[in-house]
């Protein structure tokens, strides 16, 4: 038998074999306590998004940004908050717009469109931004430098003026009866004005003429397309926000009158222009998507990052607004196009 002062001992042992078994967990090579770790939740990261209007460039611009961080393990709803802000083409309220944003905790802003990147640019000092569906950063005074942006911006152009040149030299050679190419344009808008002095310097070089009808709000894009009837032998329209809100206006009248009707993307040949030499707006927002995934799990510093612009030029028709317009569709044209299942439009 135990005498009592033996079976104390015993017990004293015996809890404090208990004890030592029951302490803190092992940590990790980082002095972590595992079961931390594994009970952390991951970071949820929060982007700002200004657009300027709805249209289906910038609508498919966004939706290839969003698909880009979901491939890349960001998925809204799970580890992604999206702050969707639209500022319906109005100048206040992309303002307005862009100081909300610089007081939010955001961990990346995105800019689709000039105007908007331009106010984005102006109040958001810290945040990274990013832009998209830009026509020339540099001349908007978005950033100094394409190839070194430097600060806390960089993107993605919309515009190579090669496409606009490529477009401009088939209007010339397959349609030799265009001597006059009409343009409606929204003068206040830096975008719209680079694109429309590359064309007008490109068509000087086929004798061609740009008439231009200017337009102060979305409203008078009809007035000014039907303003272009008897004095021009087509219609053009630039990546132009203001006068692509009002883009069916000008479809109405190229159709009404027999007009070959030119544009300068993807999203606006699918929605009733005849031709562009483009790419599509999906392609494009999903590069930037890319850089921001990259920046947001890398820690790459947007200023450090070449602005792109597209590479994959393709001439894209719609034989629907061909037929609409009076376009006989030639083998010539259809030649041009490298991609012709994709972009000869049914």
């Amino acid at each position: 038998m135990f005498s009592k002062r033996a079976w104390g001992s015993l017990v004293l042992a015996a809890t404090l074999l208990v004890s030592a078994g029951c302490g803190s967990k092992p940590t990790d090579s980082n002095g972590s306590n595992e079961s931390t770790n594994a009970g952390s939740a991951e970071k949820t990261y929060k982007i700002g998004i200004s657009q300027i209007v709805e249209h289906p460039a910038l609508d498919a611009t966004r939706e290839g940004f969003i698909a880009a961080l979901k491939d890349a393990g960001l998925v809204e709803g799970t580890n992604l908050k999206i702050d969707y802000n639209n500022a319906q083409g109005d100048q206040t309220n992309n303002l307005s717009i862009a100081q909300k944003i610089a007081g939010d905790k955001d961990d990346l802003v995105l800019a689709i469109a000039t105007p908007s990147a331009q106010a984005v640019v102006q109040q958001v000092k810290d945040t990274p931004v990013l832009f998209a569906a830009v026509t020339d950063p540099v001349a908007a005074d978005i950033v100094s430098s394409m190839d070194q942006p430097g600060g806390n911006v960089s993107g993605a152009s919309d515009t190579n003026p090669e496409a606009i040149a490529q477009l401009m030299k088939f209007i010339s050679t397959d349609f030799p009866n265009v001597k006059k190419l009409g343009l409606i344009i929204n003068e206040g808008e830096t975008n719209a004005v680079v694109m429309a002095d590359i064309a007008k310097k490109e068509l000087a070089k086929y004798g061609i003429e740009l008439v231009k009808a200017p337009v102060t709000n979305t409203s008078e894009v009809k007035q000014a397309a039907d303003s272009l009837v008897g004095r021009v032998d087509a219609l053009y329209v630039t990546l132009d926000n203001m006068v692509v809100n009002g883009f069916d206006a000008v479809v109405q009248t190229a159709n009404d009158k027999h007009l070959p009707l030119f544009s300068s993307d993807r999203d606006t040949v699918e929605n009733g222009s005849f031709a562009t030499v483009g790419f599509k707006y999906y392609d494009h927002g999903y590069q930037v998507g890319q850089m921001a995934a990259e920046i947001l799990k890398n820690g790459k510093k947007p200023g450090d990052m070449k602005i792109t612009v597209p590479d994959k030029l393709d001439l894209i028709l719609n034989e629907k607004a061909a037929a609409a317009q009076g376009i006989t569709i030639t083998d010539a044209m259809k030649a041009q196009v490298k991609d012709q299942e994709n972009n000869i439009i049914k």
